[in-house]
């Protein structure tokens, strides 16, 4: 209920306790002056409407502008193609005796040149081809270790790989964030999973390729070489549109939550073992996409039939 209503509301009850117990008594029952107690009695005629306030807007403006101003203004306006507003404020006093200030000038050529602003047309999303098996695609990407979490002051960065089919996820820490990093965990991602990968999609980072870059945009990086000699199709995503690459984008939110909000590491070994310990127990987590269940147990729906 809103405001005024509930307000209403309220001086209704008031009245109602006047009919019986009288002036004083009401003003005494709810806290008010004798004086308000009247004012409302004297304008309720038994229905709520009447004890809503009145809009206290003025019923005239004698400052305003007049008609005949107004059209002024706008021809000059126009004669200055509502660019020069200082001239056409000039001209305005030279010519018709306009007393008003600049600032008043401004504010009335700035009403009569607002536009309805367009309506922005709803983004519709082209339909996305899911994957129907477990390493059909993969989305990969780098997240920024939190340097609250490195006690040595160091940079770290965790590699993140996701199996769009299962929500099967692989990570691993590294010192840097290159295309040999990348390379490495794709060996050691290609090791680890327990299916054969036929995509991975990645964002348009320099770790990953080269296609951004002026200076070397034609030769290969060693990550995209390592999946074309391994027959592994490679996917960039458009440039600024992380949410193509989405699921990785969300897992790197839950990681770090539910494990760099804890983590104190001391070196690039104590991060990794820690890492791993919550690698193992990661993907058995239930996820509300999986319909309740955990990527192991997807997973192991999959293998089942496969």
């Amino acid at each position: 209920m809103e405001r005024i209503t509930q307000e209403a509301h309220h001086r209704q009850r008031m009245m109602r306790y006047r009919e019986k117990n009288g002036t004083t008594a009401t003003a005494i029952r709810y806290k008010t002056s004798r004086k308000t107690v009247i004012k409302w009695w004297n304008r309720w005629d038994g229905t709520i409407e009447s004890l809503k306030d009145q809009s206290r807007r003025p019923k005239n403006s004698p400052g305003a502008h007049t008609e005949e101003e107004l059209r002024q203004i706008k021809r000059a306006a126009k004669r200055n193609r509502w660019q020069d507003l200082l001239k056409a404020y000039q001209e305005m006093k030279e010519r018709h005796g306009y007393t008003r200030s600049y600032g008043s000038f401004k504010r009335v050529v700035g009403v009569m040149r607002e536009r309805k602003p367009k309506k922005k047309q709803a983004r519709k999303n082209k339909p996305y081809q899911r994957a129907e098996y477990p390493g059909q695609k993969m989305q990969m990407d780098v997240k920024y270790v939190p340097s609250k979490c490195a006690v040595n002051g160091a940079q770290y960065y965790q590699f993140t790989a996701k199996d769009e089919c299962t929500r099967w996820t692989f990570r691993e820490m590294y010192e840097e964030h290159s295309t040999h990093s990348a390379y490495d965990f794709l060996m050691k991602l290609i090791k680890a999973a327990p299916f054969p990968i036929r995509e991975i999609q990645t964002d348009n980072g320099s770790e990953f390729t080269n296609a951004l870059l002026v200076t070397k945009s034609t030769h290969k990086t060693l990550f995209e070489e390592a999946l074309q000699e391994m027959g592994i199709m490679y996917h960039r995503i458009r440039i600024a549109t992380p949410r193509h690459n989405g699921k990785v984008e969300r897992q790197h939110r839950t990681d770090n939550m539910r494990f760099y909000e804890n983590l104190r590491m001391y070196s690039l070994e104590d991060g990794r073992r820690q890492l791993a310990v919550y690698q193992h127990k990661s993907n058995d987590y239930i996820m509300t996409c999986l319909k309740m269940r955990s990527p192991n147990q997807a997973l192991a729906d999959y293998l089942a039939v496969m």
